[in-house]
């Protein structure tokens, strides 16, 4: 029987690309998003689209679309970023990416825990903008915090669902060419999640908790 995925933000982006990889891998690929797209219905087994992640009634709605569905991957990949700039914060940008970077990945981990077979694992789609180490250039507060909580909850998830044998990674899948930068990255959406899915691959319960950069670079907290 082939293995299930369920990505979020799964209609475009890195999230469109990673769909595509696992088709092509043999995965029940299943996508979560606000609104569908004709590419990802052509490598999707199953769209559940009208889900907004930062709705609890949205996702309740998909923990139960998913109601007799095991999981053998969950990838909580929908995000958003804004630039907020010092003098000029505007904090309900700041507020709107706390709930989808941070609280939204948390909200469809929990609601899905049910589904999650032993053994399952759980990528975040983090970034190393969320690293308090690696901030040598500032600026983007909304961004940096959400991704530093999601981080942050990524490592207690990793603690609290070992004793069931799911691991935990959070991955920052590099500078992509993606609408979230206007397009300007230095790697393709499917160079990106070939990286994504090399690190889930290696990841194992020892490894659980880990914060790496997709090409395998470990990165600082």
């Amino acid at each position: 029987m082939a293995s299930t995925v369920l990505i979020t933000g799964a209609n475009r982006g890195v999230g469109l690309a990673l769909a595509r990889h696992y088709h092509r891998s043999g995965w029940q690929v299943i996508g979560a998003c606000r609104a569908g797209s004709d590419e990802l219905a052509e490598v999707a087994s199953r769209v559940i689209d009208g889900i907004d992640v930062t709705g609890e009634a949205d996702v309740a709605r998909l923990a139960e679309a998913l109601a007799d569905q095991p999981l053998d991957l969950l990838i909580n990949n929908a995000g958003m970023l804004h630039d907020e700039s010092l003098g000029e914060l505007d904090f309900d940008a700041i507020r709107a990416q706390m709930e989808i970077n941070a609280y939204a990945p948390l909200r469809v981990t929990e609601a899905l825990l049910p589904r999650l077979n032993e053994g399952a694992k759980i990528a975040n789609i983090t970034s190393r903008m969320g690293s308090i180490a690696d901030n040598d250039s500032g600026g983007r507060y909304g961004y940096r915090a959400s991704k530093a909580a999601q981080n942050a909850f990524g490592k207690s998830l990793a603690v609290d669902l070992a004793p069931r044998g799911i691991a935990v990674a959070q991955l920052h899948p590099g500078y992509v060419q993606t609408r979230m930068v206007n397009f300007g990255g230095l790697i393709s959406p499917e160079e990106a999640a070939d990286g994504i899915a090399a690190r889930i691959e290696a990841l194992t319960l020892a490894t659980s908790g880990g914060f790496w950069h997709s090409n395998g670079e470990s990165l600082p907290w």
